[in-house]
C-alpha cells in the first residue's frame, strides 16, 4: 500500500467521523453511513500500481446506491474501467504531501476574525468576515507524523484576500505544534493552485466514482 494513500485513509475518517478503516487485499473500505455517501472503497496502489483487473473486481462487487471508490489514477483511465451504472466526478482530484514547518501563527486581515477549536481529534478553523457571516474555513485531523487538511473552503465574495493561505497556515501551525512532519490532503482543480502557491505537491491523481442507477435511467 502507498504510504501517502494510508495516511490520507487514517486522517480522512477522523476529520469526517467516520468508521474505522477495514483492511483489504487492494485497499480499505471506510462505512460512513450517509444516504448518498454510505460506503467508499480507497485503493491503496496509485499510478499505474493500480490495475484495471483489480477495480474491475471491486466495482463490479458493488450493487448498492451510494457507495463510492476513490482511485489514486488519472480519470481518463479509471472511467473506461467502470460500466455505466457509476457516476464519475468529471473533475480530477490531487493527492498532494509538504513538509511541514514550524512558522508562526498567521493573523486574521483587518476587520476579519479567525478562531480555532479543537474536538475529537480533529481542529476546525474559521474566519468570520466583518459582518460576521462566515468568509472561508478549514479544518484538520494530525494522526501522529502526518496530519490531513480537509473541507478548506472560502465563500466566493471573499476570494482574493489571503483567507484561504490563511487558514492553510493557521492549519499548517496547529498540525505542528501537535507534532505533524506532513501534511496530505486530497484537493480538487479549484484548490491546487493555492495549495502549489503555499509548497504543495501532486503526488497521485484522483479518480472519485459513485455507484447509481444506469446513466440511461438519470436521464
Amino acid at each position: 500500500m502507498d504510504g501517502t494513500v494510508q495516511a490520507w485513509v487514517n486522517g480522512w475518517v477522523v476529520s469526517r467521523g467516520a468508521a474505522p478503516p477495514l483492511p483489504e487485499p487492494w485497499g480499505w473500505t471506510i462505512d460512513m453511513g450517509m444516504y448518498g455517501h454510505v460506503t467508499r472503497h480507497v485503493f491503496g496502489a496509485t499510478g499505474e500500481g493500480l490495475d484495471e483487473t483489480t477495480v474491475r473486481k471491486v466495482a463490479g462487487a458493488v450493487t448498492g446506491d451510494g457507495v463510492w471508490l476513490k482511485a489514486f489514477r488519472d480519470p481518463s483511465v479509471v472511467s473506461g474501467w467502470l460500466d455505466d451504472t457509476w457516476w464519475i466526478d468529471p473533475e480530477p482530484g490531487y493527492l498532494m504531501t509538504i513538509p511541514l514547518a514550524a512558522d508562526g501563527a498567521p493573523a486574521a486581515p483587518d476587520g476579519y476574525r479567525l478562531r480555532e477549536w479543537s474536538r475529537a481529534g480533529v481542529t476546525r478553523v474559521m474566519v468570520a468576515a466583518p459582518d460576521g457571516s462566515l468568509a472561508a474555513r478549514g479544518q484538520i485531523a494530525p494522526t501522529g507524523e502526518t496530519a490531513v487538511v480537509d473541507q478548506v473552503e472560502t465563500a466566493a465574495e471573499h476570494r482574493r484576500r489571503g483567507l484561504g493561505s490563511l487558514v492553510m497556515r493557521t492549519l499548517q501551525h496547529v498540525a505542528v505544534r501537535q507534532g505533524a512532519r506532513t501534511g496530505v490532503l486530497a484537493g480538487t482543480p479549484a484548490g491546487r493552485g493555492l495549495y502549489e502557491a503555499l509548497g504543495w505537491e501532486v503526488v497521485a491523481p484522483l479518480t472519485s466514482a459513485k455507484h447509481g442507477p444506469p446513466a440511461s435511467a438519470r436521464t
